[in-house]
C-alpha cells in the first residue's frame, strides 16, 4: 500500500528560469489594461473654465474635497497639452525653496549671495515649457504662502525666471478638510482664479468606463479679437465707474480672504478673462465661473448684469422700426429693454415716439409673456398728453395687461391669506 509522502505537500518553488511570463509580468499586464483610457469631447464648464484660464495665461486654484480628483484632472491636462508636469508639494517645501537658496561665491562682498533656485525650476527653463502644478497649497504654512508670491505673480525662482510657456495651476483642499490646513493668506489668493472642483457623477461613471472628457484648448476667433478686447474693457470700466466700491474690497472674514475678492489686480484678470471668452465664444455658465472665481460672487454676479444689460437693444433702433424690431428672449432682458424703450420716450416725450412704443408692447406680448407687460404700459399710458389720440394698439393690449393685473392680485391674495392662516 503506498504511503503519502510529506513533500507532497510542500509547494515547490518557482523556476526563475522557466520560460513564459512571471507573476509579475502577468499583474503588470492587468494593471496595463486597467490603466488604458480614452478621451471624447464632452461639455464641461469647469474643465472649460480651466483651460480658458491657462489659456489666457493666468495661474489657476482648483479648490475641492479629497479625492475628487483634482490631481488627476492636472495630469490629463498636461497630456492633452503636451507640457511636461512638474509636481511641487508646496507643504513639504521650505521658503528657501521658493524664494532661492543662497550660494556664497567665490567674493560675496563684491559679487554677492546669489540665490540659486532649485532643480524642479532650473529643468522648467530647460525644457522652455511646461506645466507647474503646486499641489496641497492649503496645508502650506505662511512663511511658505509669502515665498509663493513672486514665484505665482512674476514667474521667479530666486535668480531664474521661469519661461513664458511655463503654466501654473495649483490645489487645495478646504481647511475643514486638509491635513493641518491653513487659510490662503489675502496677497496669495489675490494672485489666482479659483475654481470650485466637483464631481460629476455621469463624467465619473464614464472616466471609470475608460472614456473622460477631453481637455483643449479653446478656439479663438482671430477676426473678433480687437472687438473683445473692446467689449471686456467696455465691460469691466463702465462697472467700476457706476459702482466705484467694488474696485477693491477685502472680505472682513478670514476664510472669505483666502478665496477671490475685488481688486484692482483681480479685476485686470478679470478683463483678460472676458476678452479670452468672447473671443473663444464661451458659454455663460463657463464666463460665470471665471469671473466669480477672480473677483468673488457678488462682484462677479454683477459684472454678469452689467454684460447683459450691454447686450440690449438700442431703445432709439427699437422706436425707429417697431414693427421689425427683435426683442431679447430672457424675460429678464426683455423686460429691462422695455422699461429702457419707455424711459426713452419720457425724456422726450413725442406723439410719434409714444405710439412707435405701443406698437413695440404690441409686439412684445405677441411674442412673450404679457405679465412683462403691465409695468411698462402702465407707465406709458401716464405719459400721455390730452391732444394725443389712443393708439389701435391699445386694445389689443387690454386684455393681456388686464389678465396679468387680476392673477398678480390674485397671486397678492393668495400669499396674505396664507400669512394669515400661520
Amino acid at each position: 500500500m503506498p504511503t503519502h509522502s510529506p513533500l507532497a505537500d510542500t509547494p515547490h518553488p518557482v523556476d526563475q528560469d522557466a520560460p513564459g511570463p512571471s507573476r509579475l509580468d502577468v499583474s503588470g499586464a492587468l494593471l496595463d489594461l486597467l490603466r488604458g483610457t480614452t478621451t471624447e469631447p464632452r461639455p464641461d464648464p469647469q474643465l472649460e473654465a480651466l483651460m480658458l484660464a491657462v489659456s489666457a495665461d493666468l495661474p489657476v486654484l482648483l479648490w475641492g474635497e479629497p479625492g475628487i480628483g483634482k490631481t488627476a484632472a492636472l495630469n490629463q491636462l498636461a497630456e492633452s497639452l503636451g507640457l511636461p508636469l512638474t509636481t511641487v508639494i508646496a507643504s513639504v517645501h521650505e521658503p528657501s525653496d521658493f524664494s532661492g537658496l543662497p550660494v556664497i561665491g567665490g567674493d560675496p562682498a563684491r559679487e554677492g549671495v546669489p540665490m540659486a533656485p532649485p532643480d524642479w525650476a532650473v529643468r522648467l527653463v530647460r525644457a522652455g515649457r511646461g506645466l507647474l502644478f503646486l499641489d496641497e497649497l492649503s496645508t502650506a504654512p505662511p512663511a511658505v504662502q509669502a515665498a509663493l508670491l513672486r514665484l505665482v505673480l512674476e514667474r521667479r525662482v530666486g535668480t531664474l525666471r521661469l519661461p513664458p510657456d511655463v503654466r501654473i495651476v495649483a490645489a487645495a483642499n478646504p481647511r475643514s478638510s486638509a491635513a493641518d490646513g491653513w487659510e490662503l493668506s489675502p496677497p496669495l489668493a489675490n494672485r489666482f482664479v479659483h475654481l470650485r472642483w466637483v464631481h460629476d457623477t455621469d463624467v465619473v461613471v464614464r472616466g471609470l468606463g475608460g472614456v473622460w472628457p477631453r481637455a483643449v484648448l479653446p478656439s479663438l476667433d482671430a477676426e473678433m479679437l480687437s472687438e473683445a478686447v473692446d467689449l471686456a474693457r467696455r465691460a469691466v470700466c463702465g462697472l467700476l465707474a457706476a459702482r466705484p466700491a467694488l474696485v477693491h474690497r477685502l472680505p472682513s472674514g478670514e476664510a472669505q480672504r483666502g478665496s477671490a475678492w475685488p481688486s484692482p489686480r483681480s479685476w485686470e484678470m478679470t478683463l483678460r478673462l472676458v476678452a479670452f471668452a468672447s473671443a473663444a465664444g464661451a458659454s455663460r455658465d463657463v464666463l460665470s465661473l471665471l469671473v466669480r472665481g477672480t473677483v468673488g460672487d457678488g462682484p462677479g454676479l454683477e459684472l454678469l448684469a452689467h454684460l447683459d444689460r450691454m447686450d440690449l437693444p438700442d431703445p432709439e433702433g427699437l422706436l425707429a422700426d417697431p414693427g421689425g424690431a427683435i426683442l431679447p428672449e430672457r424675460g429678464d432682458l426683455r423686460q429691462a429693454a422695455l422699461d429702457a424703450v419707455v424711459a426713452a420716450v419720457r425724456n422726450r416725450p413725442e406723439r410719434e415716439r409714444w405710439d412707435a412704443a405701443w406698437a413695440l408692447l404690441a409686439r412684445a406680448a405677441a411674442t412673450g409673456a404679457p405679465d412683462l407687460l403691465v409695468v411698462p404700459a402702465t407707465t406709458l399710458a401716464s405719459l400721455r398728453r390730452d391732444d394725443w389720440d389712443v393708439p389701435p394698439a391699445i386694445e389689443g393690449l387690454a386684455g393681456a395687461v388686464a389678465v396679468s393685473q387680476r392673477a398678480e392680485r390674485a397671486k397678492v391674495r393668495a400669499l396674505s391669506v396664507a400669512r394669515a392662516e400661520r
